[in-house]
């Protein structure tokens, strides 16, 4: 009997705390309305929001007009049809966490403050219809905004381009843009089950495959747009002078390779290179761009698979100055330069037919929606029978095995151990968002390897040529890709998801040692005897740390931290897949990593395996097993 009294005495105290909270934040989030209310004109409607109130809402029903309630909780505000005008005071609104904010048929005008929406953090649908707010919507106005569902901005005055940042918002599902005066192309939404109305603006283009099967009613006053669901596109006019262009690539081909060749033959050579891994920043005099030119003549257009980058046509391409930056096991690259300054870089690809035109055409829309800081982005692709272009971006400082292994000048130090830690640190998270992102592919990236590490002004990593596997030739693939260097496309003839963790953790001892896997050199499949067996051999018979580039040149004080990249490079590399670290393990190893021992660090890791002592390491420290 006792312990049923305490029971509901702890009932009735808990629902009285309850009810005081509510009250007290009904009481906080009244006065922030009031304020709210101040920065309007013309708020008659709203005459009944006064103090003191007790509770803003009784259950679904709002004590206040223009409240929406849930449950008893003031979730939103719905003030429709009010004749309100005045400043939006966005900053007053962060304070109340509202889901669904609408000013629909008011008389609002002038911009919308729409720099300070992400502090909305909480909303989840934003109507503003039917007022006269005008004004460019900045490109970034809703990033960070994940839950937004619902965006009704139609019959307004705004102008320039639908802002990009709608393409990050994965839960949207209605975006209403009809009659304003947006400018420009419709961007590529990849949105499931997403509504949209872009109809009475000045928009131009190809409609998006994917809105394809929208009703072509919200398309509809927009002169220049075309394709599903409206007429199909004209197609483009032929360019002019293409025998001149084909005449014309042979000669500057040839002269290509032997530019080429020069460059290739400066860098040094401790372990001999292939050819693929020279996409090193180009010292070739400029020359005109004909040989970008698809060289069996198709004639054809770009097809882009982003939106926030210039557009252009492939004659612009044509007329840009280029200059070789190298031809590897794929095919020649070329930097372009258009009139506007951008630098492009374009490369040719003649063994890229494992797909059908439609596949081929998918996939690469499916890596143009890839976004993240340390992945190089697709920004357009030119599919031709016998020959594919597809066009990146250029990145400064060229490639991690142009630092690796090329001849510096006196003066040019080597990278340090906090760059390469850096480094490496950005390759494992590129890495594991292609994991991520591509989860139906064996091979998320399939060519890893320095070359295809390229490095920005502040020595940011971005993977490039990832994800090919699918499309490149498979016998071409299997000879000349890095995936079909690794033991188990060798032993079972097979790659699965842990090859690509084979190759990060090659690319984690070349960055350690600086010596280049030799294995890379053998066309066809298989190693033979690869750097992780030269590693494991020098840290079992010799003092390990031999085996660190001495350009590193880092003291004591971080060698812990090398054991330690080194011993998880060695474990990515085990050729028995049942022991070899999957990604995720490796990762997490990778992220722990720090640029300096502390003494705890020291000693803890030292007490593992007394890996500073001066002896060599026993077999427990490291573990490395061969077929």
């Amino acid at each position: 009997m006792a312990y049923t009294l305490r029971n509901s005495y702890f009932v009735i105290f808990a629902l009285l705390l309850c009810a005081i909270t509510a009250s007290s934040d009904d009481e906080s989030n009244a006065k922030i309305l009031i304020k709210f209310k101040s920065s309007l004109s013309n708020t008659t409607m709203l005459d009944n929001w006064t103090e003191p109130v007790e509770n803003l809402c009784s259950g679904y029903k709002p004590n206040w007009k223009g409240l929406v309630c849930y449950n008893g909780t003031f979730t939103g505000l719905k003030l429709e049809n009010m004749g309100l005008e005045g400043t939006v005071d966005v900053d007053s609104l962060a304070e109340l966490q509202l889901m669904s904010l609408s000013l629909m048929n008011n008389n609002f005008s002038g911009p919308f403050p729409y720099n300070d929406l992400k502090k909305l953090v909480k909303l989840r649908s934003l109507y503003l219809a039917n007022n006269r707010f005008n004004g460019d919507i900045p490109d970034d106005a809703f990033s960070g905004m994940k839950g937004m569902r619902k965006i009704v901005l139609g019959f307004n005055e705004y102008t320039g381009k639908i802002p990009m940042s709608l393409l990050q918002l994965p839960r949207l599902v209605d975006l209403q843009l009809q009659s304003n005066q947006f400018e420009g192309r419709i961007p590529d939404f990849w949105q499931k089950n997403l509504t949209v109305n872009f109809a009475n603006n000045k928009l131009e283009g190809p409609i998006p495959s994917t809105l394809g099967s929208q009703n072509a009613s919200e398309f509809s006053g927009n002169i220049n747009l075309c394709g599903k669901p409206l007429e199909p596109c004209k197609p483009k006019k032929s360019i002019p002078k293409i025998a001149f262009i084909i005449a014309a690539v042979v000669g500057v081909a040839l002269a290509a390779i032997i530019i080429a060749f020069l460059i290739f033959r400066r860098c040094a050579k401790p372990l001999k290179y292939e050819k693929s891994v020279g996409n090193y920043r180009a010292e070739e005099p400029t020359q005109k761009g004909p040989e970008i030119y698809n060289s069996n003549g198709e004639q054809g257009k770009l097809y882009f698979v982003r939106n926030d980058r210039e557009r252009f046509e492939l004659e612009n391409l044509l007329r840009a100055s280029a200059e070789v930056l190298g031809s590897g096991s794929f095919g020649s690259s070329y930097k372009a330069v258009l009139f506007s300054g951008q630098p492009l870089v374009v490369r040719r690809f003649q063994q890229m037919n494992n797909m059908g035109k439609e596949e081929f055409y998918e996939h690469m829309r499916r890596l143009g929606r890839l976004s993240h800081p340390n992945l190089l982005p697709l920004v357009a692709f030119y599919y031709g029978k016998e020959e594919k272009l597809l066009i990146t971006d250029f990145v400064e400082c060229g490639s991690l095995a142009s630092h690796l292994h090329c001849k510096r000048s006196p003066n040019q130090p080597g990278l340090d151990w906090p760059t390469r830690l850096k480094i490496i640190k950005g390759v494992a998270r590129g890495l594991a968002y292609l994991y991520k992102e591509l989860p139906s592919l064996s091979l998320p990236h399939g060519h890893l390897k320095s070359s295809n590490v390229l490095l920005d002004n502040t020595f940011e990593p971005v993977l490039s040529d990832y994800a090919f596997a699918p499309v490149i030739n498979k016998e071409h693939a299997q000879r000349f890709m890095v995936a079909y260097k690794s033991p188990e496309s060798t032993q079972s003839d097979r790659v699965t998801r842990k090859t690509d963790v084979w190759s990060l953790g090659i690319l984690i001892l070349e960055l350690l040692t600086g010596r280049f896997p030799a294995n890379y050199l053998k066309q066809g499949r298989g190693p033979n005897a690869d750097l992780a067996t030269w590693v494991n051999s020098v840290v079992r018979e010799e003092w390990t740390g031999e085996v660190f580039d001495k350009d590193m040149n880092l003291g004591r004080h971080g060698e812990g931290q090398m054991l330690r990249l080194l011993k998880i490079g060695m474990c990515c590399c085990e050729w028995n897949m049942e022991r070899r670290w999957d990604l995720k393990e490796a990762i997490e190893k990778i992220e722990e990593l720090k640029e300096r021992d502390s003494d705890d660090d020291y000693s803890s890791y030292a007490s593992e395996g007394e890996m500073y002592s001066s002896r060599a390491p026993t077999d427990d420290d490291f573990s490395f097993s061969k077929a």
